[in-house]
């Protein structure tokens, strides 16, 4: 085992309820959201630890975890000569502490007793719902070389998206002197920093803080458990008050990151992947993004044109035409579809064909997408029975909605998992 898996343990918070990612989260907690036709977003954190030499992670959940826990399960194995590990932290009630976790840092502390007992000099806290590629290596050594007691990742940002972040001001050592959550605009002028010439010659001025900590182990426990032990959260409470008390460093990262935190963002990353250079390379011999190792048979077509697009493994399609799209595994989609800008998250198991008969029979859809279908600025979740000529169409102003089939969310269409849509169904079509 190398220095670094034997200094470091990482925590993954698998945060909260998931709302502003409603409904994808509504059978699911956020980190078993699925990504790119065929992982899923906790995968992301655990493989940069992997490619990082990190090798012991915990994973803080507490909303829907059945299935985050049978991913993690059947994914991750390390040798039986390795000390490595995957492990699930459920929020559990026990005498001392009867109530859920409240916040980022109430979830790492009701977490301590589980890795008090592991010999490490560093905690890694990490956010489940991130999509980066990022060598932590790089960020531990410059925690160790600076001394600092705290370490935290972050990115330059233009002004326009300053507001949504907590803001941070370094000196030229890296030690962060000051800190405010979410500045309002009119705030900003104050909170410029010197992001170097790169960075300032396309405008991207602040320094908001990724989510991403460095703790030194001592330091952790201290504030948890005695010094903020009424601190329910990181960002809001624990680091602001350490600023000018401890050593809080910078550790400046100007690589691809994206918060996906709501609907839209999750939508716009997702497609991203599609690009001719996507921002978020999958094809990275020395960045593999690990996953469920599934044995499928390769994607099959018949008659279809594909522009710009992913297509996942196990998948059988018959669609005339597929542009800037991501199809998730095992999709089937009939003959005559066209799906535009859209994600479809593909399906847990096939039909049989005396399964499909019999479904034909009853008027119910087979597994996937029908004949016919044009599905345009949307996102269809896992085993959806969507049926012939069905038009869902995003976007063009389309209102909010809270359907019993689907929601509408910053005009994206997101058909809910299992959904049966029958034949002819129309969303947003003139």
């Amino acid at each position: 085992m190398d220095s670094q898996s034997k200094s470091v343990v990482a925590v993954i918070l698998g945060g909260g309820a998931g709302t502003r990612l409603h409904p994808l989260t509504a059978s699911r907690s956020k980190p078993a959201v699925p990504i790119a036709g065929k992982y899923r977003l906790v995968d992301i954190p655990i493989s940069n630890c992997i490619n990082s030499g990190i090798s012991r992670m915990f994973v803080l959940t507490q909303y829907n975890s059945a299935s985050l826990n049978r991913h993690i399960k059947n994914t991750y194995h390390f040798s039986a000569f390795s000390s490595g590990f995957v492990d699930i932290l459920a929020a559990e009630q026990t005498p001392d502490n009867p109530s859920w976790f409240q916040g980022t840092a109430d979830a790492v502390r009701q977490s301590l007793r589980h890795l008090q007992t592991f010999d490490f000099e560093y905690v890694l806290i990490l956010s489940g719902d991130q999509l980066y590629q990022m060598d932590f290596c790089e960020m531990i050594e410059q925690h160790k070389k600076t001394g600092a007691d705290i370490t935290i990742a972050t990115q330059p940002v233009h002004g326009r998206e300053a507001s949504e972040f907590g803001i941070l001001k370094s000196d030229d050592q890296h030690m962060i002197t000051s800190f405010i959550e979410k500045p309002k605009q009119d705030l900003l002028p104050d909170w410029i920093s010197d992001t170097g010439e790169d960075m300032k010659a396309v405008g991207r001025l602040y320094l908001a803080s990724m989510g991403i900590y460095v703790f030194s182990r001592k330091l952790l426990f201290e504030l948890l458990e005695d010094k903020m032990k009424d601190a329910t959260d990181f960002g809001k409470q624990i680091l602001p008050e350490s600023i000018g008390v401890y050593k809080v460093a910078s550790y400046q990262y100007e690589g691809y990151w994206t918060d996906i935190g709501n609907i839209y963002s999750f939508y716009e990353a997702n497609l991203a992947l599609t690009d001719a250079l996507p921002p978020f390379n999958l094809f990275d011999n020395t960045n593999t993004v690990f996953t469920r190792a599934r044995m499928l048979p390769p994607a099959k077509f018949t008659g279809s044109t594909l522009e710009k697009s992913i297509v996942a493994e196990g998948s059988i399609i018959h669609a005339s035409r597929i542009r800037g799209s991501v199809v998730g595994i095992r999709s089937r989609i009939g003959e005559e579809t066209e799906i535009i800008d859209s994600y479809l998250m593909g399906n847990d198991y096939y039909e049989t064909f005396n399964q499909i008969l019999a479904n034909e029979e009853k008027g119910v859809p087979t597994v996937g997408i029908g004949k016919r279908c044009r599905i345009e600025h949307a996102i269809i979740d896992k085993n959806c029975r969507i049926g012939n000529d069905v038009t869902i169409i995003g976007g063009n102003k389309l209102a909010n909605t809270e359907h019993e089939l689907y929601t509408v969310k910053d005009e994206i269409v997101v058909v809910k998992k299992n959904a049966v849509l029958p034949d002819g169904f129309k969303i947003g079509a003139e």
